[in-house]
């Protein structure tokens, strides 16, 4: 296994950590400055500080680094592009700057990777260039969309159209002022196989039959600018060509969608369990209790080891589920990503926790980016999948490995 970065990818990465430290990190308090407040998400605005930084972004070279396609992104591979994954995670703010965050880059992918030649033309060029946003309109109030197959939305073909009804909500991005399509996954025939019965469409947000019913708030946060919608279809009609590959495609598409993703996702709560163990150790040498620093007192030295080889061990798996992706596709690196999923996540929320008690009341006020970084961790912890369905995953795959013996003997 080469974990090796290539001489552009160290360059992007020199880059990307001057531009994070320069402009991204200062911009933090402007850009929570110039939000609304509002509670009402028919209210919120693009602060104009983001519309800056991305100005100066793309003026950089350090835009759409995602996409492995040189003719639309960076053209750099999974193992490449997850160190930068991991600096953008240093601040929430960070991958909308630079046109990589969710879940408009897996829009995107899924437009680079399947969208027809119209559909490009219409949405994945204004996504590319940061002109509009998107959603993903997928989990069921319902029912328990852990099991996808459990969906009940429809997506019904009738003659050349396609017919959208249905619940949907945490469809991310969705409450953002750009905001103008949503890739909406329905069920198309209930009689055919488990995993060829769904279709993607993109929709629209203006379609008659659209309606965003409200913002579900995160820990008490509306997440403004983007919010997480819960959105009502009904009898929402369009044209069949905007069906994304074509009917009872949609786990395909999903398939190739969240391998990668899940590697952007990762190596983000591993940057930001990094610089949550920063604050954890500035904090710790500078506080004094008792006549000592913190760092001196009960176990703080064990918590900042303990902490860094956990850092370590998630970044080495998931640099090699990125080069499993990267050498033999997104099959053979379903159990790493499963693993990653897992880890990760829970990497990040762990981290966030001690650097929270390290700091005190100052931990969970909003004078740290340490709360934030927690509830972000834990809502990872469920989005994408939750824990629980990846060691379901990653049990199957590891007894069909044991039962054909292609694990080494202990």
């Amino acid at each position: 296994m080469d974990f090796a970065h290539s001489e552009r990818s160290q360059r992007l990465i020199a880059r990307l950590e001057a531009f994070m430290r320069e402009e991204v990190i200062p911009a933090e308090s402007v850009h929570a400055a110039e939000l609304s407040g509002s509670s009402d998400w028919r209210q919120w605005r693009q602060p104009p500080v983001m519309e800056a930084l991305k100005a100066k972004a793309r003026a950089a070279g350090l835009w759409n680094l995602f996409l492995p396609e040189p003719e639309h992104g960076a053209g750099l591979s999974n193992v490449d592009y997850a160190p930068l994954a991991e600096i953008m995670g240093h601040s929430f703010i960070a991958p909308e700057v630079f046109n990589c965050n969710a879940p408009d880059s897996g829009n995107m992918e899924v437009l680079v990777r399947y969208g027809s030649a119209e559909q490009k033309a219409r949405w994945l060029l204004p996504l590319l260039a940061g002109r509009l946003r998107s959603a993903f309109c997928m989990t069921e109030p319902d029912v328990a969309s852990s099991d996808a197959t459990n969906m009940q939305a429809t997506a019904s073909i009738e003659g050349d159209q396609v017919v959208l009804n249905g619940r949907k909500w945490w469809s991310t991005g969705i409450g953002h002022p750009h905001c103008r399509v949503v890739i909406f996954m329905g069920l198309s025939d209930p009689d055919a196989p488990p995993h060829q019965r769904h279709s993607m469409v993109l929709c629209p947000l203006d379609a008659p039959g659209v309606r965003i019913e409200r913002m579900l708030p995160v820990f008490h946060d509306l997440d403004e600018p983007s919010g997480h919608g819960e959105v009502s279809f009904t009898d929402v009609r369009l044209p069949v060509e905007h069906v994304i590959l074509g009917s009872g495609r949609g786990f395909e598409i999903a398939q190739g969608r969240l391998g990668p993703g899940r590697i952007h996702h990762c190596m983000r709560a591993i940057g930001a369990a990094e610089r949550a163990l920063a604050l954890l150790c500035a904090r710790a040498s500078a506080r004094t209790a008792f006549g000592q620093p913190l760092i001196r007192l009960g176990g703080n030295a064990d918590i900042v080891a303990d902490l860094r080889m956990a850092i370590e061990q998630a970044r080495l798996l998931t640099l090699k589920a990125a080069w499993l992706i990267d050498t033999q596709g997104v099959k053979a690196a379903m159990s790493e990503i499963s693993q990653i999923k897992v880890i990760a996540p829970a990497l990040a929320q762990k981290t966030a926790d001690a650097a929270m008690q390290i700091h005190g009341g100052a931990g969970v006020s909003d004078d740290f980016p340490l709360a934030a970084l927690y509830a972000h961790a834990r809502v990872l912890r469920l989005a994408d999948g939750p824990d629980e369905v990846h060691r379901a995953l990653i049990a199957k795959l590891e007894m069909r490995a044991q039962q054909a013996g292609s694990r080494r003997d202990a």
